[in-house]
């Protein structure tokens, strides 16, 4: 680990990675100088139990593909590796004793997220160890954006923060559908993942052969 003062975690089912993760880590490393953004992976998202959601594997190395070019990108397996349910608060709890108190942490999602973030497993627990950057697409409603802050309690409101991303109109759920019905992902994801998707035949696309396999990486980081 370098001798940063603050980084940022991504987490997300990553079902596929596409070009808004990307933008969103990387307009949140620049605005808040992180030294880098680790990608998380989940590998069992509690909020998906009651749908089909692609094999760790498969979206661990799409996000590694993704990310590779990007020097201040990591990739964790934190929540691939580790049993049971992925809570956002094990895996901060987990960085958090590796990297001591004075690294800031920040953890990077979309505004919607936030605004379901007192749903989560031991909320409060959360925003003592770290500070929220909230995704928003350009021409989100104030409205909304007021909403968000309530979301939180008040003593915890500033360490809520946003930060515009025009790539949020890309959606992980639309790319599937995409693929699904033979449609051009192209411009949509990196090409890498384009061709990890389509050489693995997920999603139901039209090249279906079978299921890639997947090497045993391991540890916090690649």
């Amino acid at each position: 680990m370098r001798g940063s003062k603050a980084i940022g975690i991504m987490g997300g089912t990553f079902d596929p990675i596409h070009f808004g993760h990307l933008v969103a880590a990387e307009a949140a490393r620049s605005c808040f100088g992180l030294s880098e953004v680790v990608f998380v992976p989940s590998g069992s998202p509690p909020h998906k139990a009651d749908r089909f959601v692609t094999t760790a594997e498969h979206r661990f190395l799409m996000t590694v593909l993704a990310t590779t070019t990007n020097p201040y990108f990591r990739v964790s397996r934190v929540e691939i590796d580790r049993p049971g349910p992925s809570y956002t608060v094990d895996t901060i709890e987990a960085l958090r004793a590796r990297l001591g108190s004075d690294v800031r942490i920040y953890f990077i999602t979309g505004a919607d997220a936030v605004m379901e973030l007192m749903t989560w497993n031991r909320p409060d627990a959360i925003l003592e160890m770290c500070e929220l950057i909230a995704a928003t697409r350009p021409g989100y409603p104030p409205a909304d954006i007021q909403r968000l802050r309530q979301a939180v309690p008040e003593a915890n409101a500033k360490r809520v923060h946003t930060i515009e991303v025009p790539a949020l109109a890309i959606s992980s759920s639309d790319i599937r559908a995409r693929v699904a019905q033979g449609k051009p992902i192209k411009y949509l994801v990196p090409e890498t993942v384009e061709h990890y998707i389509l050489k693995s035949g997920l999603y139901g696309g039209p090249l279906a052969t079978g299921r890639a396999g997947a090497g045993p990486l391991s540890g916090f980081y690649r």
